[in-house]
């Protein structure tokens, strides 16, 4: 076997035969090899660095992005760098370039809002960066993207929660700036009007994605007499918020009152009742943007002209959280 065929498999090249790659990893790890990333990036035109890029208010989701990633990262022999950014800030386009400059990436994983911040997209395309965004809102010919169907699985929970009975679903909005938020709120809206229920404006409060926003909702949702009988957050980190005020209200869940979230992030499942919720794939999706940048594809089009995409599905998740109204 020629040394550039065992070059080719370590660093991931295609056209390799299946059974050679095998052997050639095989041997690797028999002798504990690990690869120099600084030689490497001597050797070639690569870094071997992806960066991410956040400004996310949920530590759970921002973990999720962060293990997907650098999962697909590890695999591949590369490393994960990871940066928070204020996508809000006045200059913040201006702030891009220099940091380019520094960390000197490969590529870089764009996460919901940073994704659909034009100051952003404008600065990394003057600099002929190569990045992938999660879950964009705004301009998806833009750039390679990797995706759920955010406004179905609301749709879905919703539709649920009606299935179950109840005639009244309360809504938590998630932040403006956030284009899966809007996407749930659609998809909320809409069960409603096909289950043949009116949407009540008194029963939706806006969110942050924050327990604390999650926890404020539910203060006026709750201590009213006319709450509703279910109340559906378009994050997990807010529907926690709602299951601290039932508690503190003596509101019982599910008995008196059905509590859905949105991610299936760990504290969905330590809670109790533990939390019906919607599994998005986080981890998936940033390994797949970590995939599409380490692969190349995040810079080529389709036949179409269109930049490469991943949709990826979703599960809804049911447990004790939820259960048919109050008689």
């Amino acid at each position: 076997m020629s040394i550039k065929t065992v070059s080719r498999v370590l660093n991931f090249e295609p056209n390799v035969r299946e059974q050679t790659r095998a052997k050639v990893l095989a041997a690797a790890e028999a002798l504990r090899y690990r690869p120099n990333v600084s030689a490497r990036s001597l050797a070639g035109s690569r870094s071997y660095l992806i960066g991410l890029l956040f400004d996310n208010p949920s530590p759970a989701y921002v973990a999720d992005v962060q293990m997907g990633a650098v999962t697909r990262c590890r695999q591949a022999g590369y490393h994960l760098i990871v940066e928070p950014i204020d996508s809000a800030a006045g200059d913040v386009g201006a702030v891009i370039e220099p940091m380019l400059d520094t960390l000197n990436v490969d590529g870089l994983i764009l996460t919901p809002p940073v994704c659909d911040n034009v100051a952003i997209l404008d600065a990394l395309d003057r600099a002929g960066a190569a990045y992938v965004r999660i879950a964009p809102d705004k301009a998806p010919d833009r750039a390679a993207y990797v995706h759920m169907d955010d406004r179905r699985a609301a749709y879905e929970m919703t539709a649920y929660l009606l299935g179950l009975g109840h005639e009244s679903v309360g809504f938590i909005i998630g932040p403006p700036d956030h284009g899966a938020a809007h996407l749930r709120y659609e998809g909320y809206r809409q069960a409603l009007a096909d289950g043949g229920r009116a949407f009540r404006p008194e029963h939706v409060r806006q969110g942050q994605f924050s327990f604390r926003s999650g926890f404020e909702a539910a203060e006026s949702l709750l201590a009213g007499p006319d709450r509703p009988t279910a109340v559906f957050a378009s994050n997990d980190d807010m529907a926690l918020g709602v299951t601290a005020v039932a508690y503190r209200l003596g509101v019982s869940i599910p008995g008196d009152v059905s509590v859905a979230g949105f991610d299936d992030t760990p504290g969905a499942r330590v809670v109790w009742p533990q939390l019906t919720t919607i599994r998005q794939p986080i981890m998936e999706m940033a390994a797949a943007a970590a995939e599409l940048l380490i692969s190349g594809e995040a810079g080529r089009r389709d036949e179409a002209g269109g930049p490469a995409s991943r949709l990826l599905d979703f599960d809804l998740i049911v447990r004790e959280s939820t259960a048919p109204p109050p008689a």
